[in-house]
């Protein structure tokens, strides 16, 4: 018996009867020898962590545009965040911790630059709309290794596709993914905005704080505990006064957070920047070698939209200034 296979083994014996075991998953669109180490959900686990759009993450915002304090979150940050929670919610479950991971991991793999500003200014231009959760896909599918993509296994990319709003994942372990992904983007938007000085502790409405707690760590213990506690038979839950709360408590950050003037001051330059980039990059002599099979099988559009997709917010605006900016003359 190999280690991957002793691993499924054990999986049988003790996950959830509602939980997606490796063996049985419904597999990858090209066909791969097993690995004698790794089941195949640790496998994608590896192969998303180790691609170059995972590392892109690092330098791409969450909520305030490239932020100059170490400590602010990236997209990267908010994706780790996302794993912790995630895998602490699964183990609780007993439900299948490599998939959950994995999910975790990709979820926002297709993230524009400049965050949600991004996305939107995307979403205005391209034929049928940007959603980064079906960017999020095509880069795992499509984009990486030169075409090719990463052949993850159909759960890991129906739980990317299905991490935010709309259809719900067809695992459990997926639909765990959404719930930790709203857990920690909250929590750690809070964290941003105090130390942004957008927010104070006081701020908070008392029927969240008295539900959920004041402090972040008491929020997230509560609302994990909630989820554990209150799940059953592989469907997801909270008490419904902590959900209350918690819809109450995502109401409260946008109207104090997201939607302040203050801390989105500078996205209103984002839908000229990423508009300019976009036409530019629709001339076959301006778009970069290594998109051009993108451009030759879906069109121009398609591969300025991937690419732009793919930047990160410092490459964004280099990209811009060394297009539109002019440069001192040096002798």
């Amino acid at each position: 018996m190999t280690v991957s296979e002793r691993t499924m083994q054990i999986e049988e014996q003790i996950l959830s009867p509602y939980a997606a075991l490796s063996k049985n998953t419904q597999g990858r669109d090209r066909f791969e020898p097993e690995c004698d180490l790794r089941t195949p959900y640790q496998r994608d686990r590896d192969r998303i962590i180790h691609c170059k759009s995972f590392r892109r993450l690092k330098h791409k915002t969450q909520v305030f545009l490239s932020p100059e304090g170490d400590h602010y979150r990236t997209r990267l940050t908010h994706t780790l965040e996302v794993a912790q929670i995630a895998r602490t919610i699964a183990r609780a479950l007993r439900m299948n911790e490599d998939l959950t991971e994995a999910i975790s991991l990709g979820h926002d793999l297709g993230h524009t630059p400049f965050g949600h500003a991004g996305e939107r200014a995307l979403n205005e231009l391209f034929p049928g709309g940007f959603r980064h959760y079906e960017q999020s896909v095509r880069v795992v599918e499509k984009l990486e290794k030169g075409g090719m993509g990463l052949n993850l296994t159909k759960e890991v990319r129906d739980g990317i596709l299905c991490h935010t709003k709309g259809t719900e994942a067809s695992t459990c372990e997926g639909r765990i993914v959404r719930i930790a992904d709203r857990i920690a983007y909250i929590n750690h938007d809070i964290d941003d905005a105090e130390r942004a000085g957008v927010l104070k502790e006081s701020d908070f409405p008392p029927e969240i704080t008295q539900v959920l707690g004041a402090k972040r760590s008491e929020r997230i213990d509560r609302l994990i505990h909630s989820v554990v506690e209150t799940s059953r038979d592989g469907v997801l839950s909270m008490e419904p006064k902590v959900q209350t709360a918690f819809d109450r408590l995502h109401e409260f950050m946008y109207q104090s957070v997201y939607l302040n003037p203050y801390a989105k001051a500078e996205e209103k330059k984002v839908p000229f920047l990423i508009e300019t980039l976009y036409q530019y990059l629709q001339k076959p002599e301006n778009l970069p070698e290594d998109m051009r099979f993108i451009a030759e099988q879906d069109g121009y559009e398609r591969a300025a939209c991937d690419y732009i997709a793919g930047m990160t917010d410092h490459y964004a605006v280099q990209l811009f200034e060394n297009i539109y900016v002019p440069k001192s003359w040096k002798m």
